[in-house]
């Protein structure tokens, strides 16, 4: 953290990764990176099978500890010893959904943060309403990609959605964010290009990745992960947490890339670099800037 000398870390003015600023970004990044690799946060993941095996090991590789823990039979006693929950609608069933609403449930009752993902959430009306309930119980965090997140806001409804993938750029679903983080009172980030994140009246960019983690599934789920583990320890502050989240893990993605040859070497390589990410290149790479 900034001592009485330094300029104290705020969200409000932020730049490229050059600039004071966006150093402080950097900074405040290595900082909950640092925390999370110190204190391990337990973080249950209610996810969809596609992606449990690189949410966990995305995890593992970030320094948290995850738990796919989804029988309702184990939500009372499980779910208030974790330190965030992670709930992820990609693969829905009746039977886990009553789940996926305990574990909501007991997270809040809890005061511990839970982060939602609203994987395709306007192919059905069944997974809109599963949804809409799940907003009501109040999650930290919701990520989703631009459509998704039109959709859940209710601002925009689009019946050429094409499931988990987006037909829209990050940028058009800013102000249907901004609605929803009002409506919800929850942060909410809008994945793309350009990664937005907004508390309903600020919005920054993160800007690290590349554009082959699109190509590889399941990278969407994994960085939502990744932002309950970072909220986790800090669940003061889940705005820079998630934002912090959003640009380790592209930054893991840039520095992946230098050695994939395509997307199977790139899921690899992204796995390894979270792990070895150090202070120097998190401090000088991470770029985040004000929305245009």
């Amino acid at each position: 953290m900034a001592d009485e000398s330094s300029p104290e870390l705020t969200v409000e003015n932020v730049g490229p990764a050059m600039n004071p600023a966006g150093i402080l970004w950097g900074r405040r990044a290595w900082e909950l990176l640092s925390l999370v690799r110190a204190r391990s946060p337990l973080v249950q993941c209610i996810t969809n099978f596609v992606s449990m095996d690189l949410v966990a090991n995305s995890l593992l590789a970030a320094g948290a500890s995850p738990a796919m823990v989804h029988s309702i039979h184990e939500i009372d006693a499980f779910t208030p010893r974790c330190d965030a929950i992670y709930v992820n609608i990609g693969t829905l069933s009746e039977s886990w959904l009553p789940s996926m609403r305990a574990a909501a449930s007991a997270a809040v009752n809890a005061s511990r943060p839970w982060i939602l993902d609203p994987v395709a959430v306007s192919a059905s009306d069944f997974r809109m309403d599963a949804c809409l309930g799940l907003v009501a119980l109040r999650p930290a965090v919701i990520r989703g990609n631009p459509s998704e997140i039109l959709a859940l806001s209710s601002a925009c409804r689009f019946s050429d959605s094409k499931g988990v993938d987006s037909s829209h750029e990050s940028t058009d679903a800013v102000e249907a964010a901004m609605s929803l983080a009002r409506t919800s009172n929850a942060i909410v980030a809008v994945s793309g290009a350009i990664d937005y994140v907004t508390d309903g009246q600020r919005v920054v960019g993160a800007q690290n990745g590349v554009p082959m983690l699109q190509k590889i599934t399941a990278t969407g789920c994994a960085v939502t992960a990744l932002i309950a583990a970072f909220v986790a320890v800090d669940p003061s502050n889940p705005f820079e947490a998630t934002v912090c989240a959003l640009s380790i893990f592209g930054l893991a993605g840039e520095m992946g890339m230098d050695f994939a040859r395509g997307p199977a070497s790139l899921r690899m390589t992204l796995i390894d670099s979270l792990h070895g990410l150090d202070e120097q290149n998190v401090v000088s790479r991470v770029i985040v800037s004000p929305m245009p």
